[in-house]
């Protein structure tokens, strides 16, 4: 007796040449549901629809179609188990050998973004799941199938094995099919949470979080060659990194990524004017904005053209041909740009192994930010903050004028991407010392200052959080520099601000604190 296979596919893709090798080369019988049975039909395929199988039409405008004991029997059904033998031959039930199954397109519904609520929920499949779970429940008895990538392996499968998957293979597309719709499913949760009335009442953060990916390619290794790792992308379609193109280079590395994420992060901090970032371990080693690109490129490399070295560049403009003939003048890792000149294009080939990568979309980040601990996880919204001048605080007596207040607001942009304790000292919009990840701030002033050098005369400092002592101020007015932009908090503030007064020095609070760890 041929054996029984039912198909229900929302995404079409190999269906017909798989449909017909199982029934040619295998002898399989296929019962079908909607759409899945009319394109067989159409194709010359013998099909049976479950309508016409079960005995029950399809109802409530195509809701319930496979939600039907003889579904669901030859699914569930042990054959090695008796009563269950005798349940299939009494209620005239034939056991299912294999079910293919894809779900409604929910994910791709509501990444359109103009969605209603309506259509949202149409796309909420309840007959695929039941089938996926209840096939991957029963695999020792036959084999689920949700994903087209799987269809060539499983006919490999049943031609070296005798025309019977394997055990093991069965339960690989079993675990497959759980994670499908576990995936699936949290992502229904997230939408409806989103669109609750009563979720902008609470925590903008859920009481489930659910982090879920499908690898995209694996890596070398991680941050050290004795560690694995894999990149992963999220959602049903690319988006961020995962919608790069890469123009030329190298594969990418974990480090690279890591790299990329930290500089994409800074660069966006500058939309209205041209701007380069160089980044090193996760920390600019130089920022600057300038009237073209060429310029803020040479600004930023120019601030510490030692640690540029290997570094990634980041751009918020399409790579030009002055630009890329500065980029090609030293060892670069990656650069990544919104887009790339033909002419530029072929300057860069000059460089064949520098990775340039194209990210239209700058803009695109998480939310969220997610680190993982032992036991858990953690979670917070991104720090998206916009800063505002309009609500800083002049604290100091001497008060700064707007080109002084501007420059102070692109030190403390800078400084928001450094890790903590930061600090930068910037002039003309561009840095010239950067004291980053020291374990008390006044490192980090000395790192800055020493690195600026002479340079600090007449410059600027920017500091991630509050001076709890005078002793910074002091250091910063040593070497010259006229004004400074801090968070303010600390009980002792008042002692930095008569610092400040008495040395002449300009000092801004902003409230607002930018911790990076």
């Amino acid at each position: 007796m041929a054996r029984l296979a039912l198909l229900s596919t929302s995404d079409k893709t190999g269906l017909i040449d798989l449909a017909r090798t199982l029934v040619e080369e295998f002898n399989f019988d296929i019962i079908s549901s909607g759409g899945t049975a009319k394109a067989l039909k159409d194709a010359g395929l013998p099909v049976t629809k479950v309508a016409d199988y079960t005995g029950s039409p399809e109802i409530l405008g195509g809701r319930v179609k496979t939600l039907h004991p003889r579904i669901h029997g030859g699914i569930l059904a042990r054959r090695d188990v008796p009563q269950d033998v005798a349940d299939l031959t009494e209620n005239d039930i034939r056991p299912i050998d294999l079910v293919v199954v894809n779900l409604y397109p929910f994910e791709q519904t509501i990444d359109r973004g103009d969605v209603s609520l309506g259509e949202a929920i149409e796309q909420i499949d309840i007959g695929g799941p039941a089938m996926l779970r209840a096939s991957a429940k029963n695999y020792p008895h036959l084999t689920v199938l949700c994903n087209p990538d799987q269809y060539n392996i499983y006919l490999q499968e049943l031609r070296q094995s005798g025309g019977v998957a394997s055990l093991s293979f069965r339960q690989k597309c079993a675990i497959a099919a759980f994670k499908h719709t576990a995936n699936y499913d949290s992502a229904i949760a997230a939408y409806l949470t989103n669109q609750s009335s009563e979720s902008a009442e609470k925590s903008p953060l859920p009481e489930q979080f659910t982090l879920t990916g499908k690898q995209l390619q694996s890596l070398r290794y991680g941050e050290n060659p004795h560690q694995a790792a894999a990149w992963y992308q999220t959602g049903t379609k690319p988006s961020g990194w995962t919608a790069s193109t890469i123009l030329q280079g190298k594969e990418l590395s974990y480090n690279n990524l890591v790299d990329l994420e930290a500089a994409r992060r800074l660069i966006i901090e500058f939309p209205d004017t041209p701007a380069a970032a160089v980044i090193k371990h996760t920390n600019p080693c130089g920022a600057a904005v300038g009237n073209t690109l060429a310029e803020a490129y040479q600004k930023a490399f120019d601030a510490d053209a030692t640690s540029a070295f290997g570094g990634i560049v980041a751009l918020n403009r399409p790579i030009d041909a002055a630009t890329a003939t500065a980029l090609t003048k030293t060892f670069l890792e990656c650069i990544v740009a919104p887009n790339c000149d033909p002419e530029a294009k072929e300057i860069l080939k000059n460089k064949s192994k520098v990775r340039v990568l194209i990210l239209p979309d700058l803009d695109r980040g998480s939310p969220q930010t997610v680190k993982i601990i032992a036991g858990g996880l953690l979670i917070q919204e991104a720090d998206n903050v916009i800063a505002d001048t309009d609500k800083w605080r002049i604290v100091s007596e001497k008060q700064p004028t707007s080109e002084e207040l501007a420059e102070l607001l692109f030190a403390w942009k800078v400084a928001k991407h450094v890790k903590s304790n930061a600090i930068v000292v910037t002039r003309d919009r561009a840095t010239l010392g950067i004291g980053a990840g020291q374990m008390n701030r006044v490192g980090s002033v000395k790192i800055a200052l020493e690195q600026a050098a002479l340079k600090a005369q007449g410059a600027f400092l920017a500091s991630d959080g509050f001076f709890p002592f005078d002793d910074s101020v002091k250091l910063a007015a040593a070497a010259g520099i006229i004004a400074i932009v801090q968070p303010g908090g600390s009980m002792r503030d008042q002692d930095s601000i008569n610092a400040a007064n008495e040395l002449g020095l300009i000092m801004v609070c902003t409230d607002i604190r930018h911790f990076l760890h």
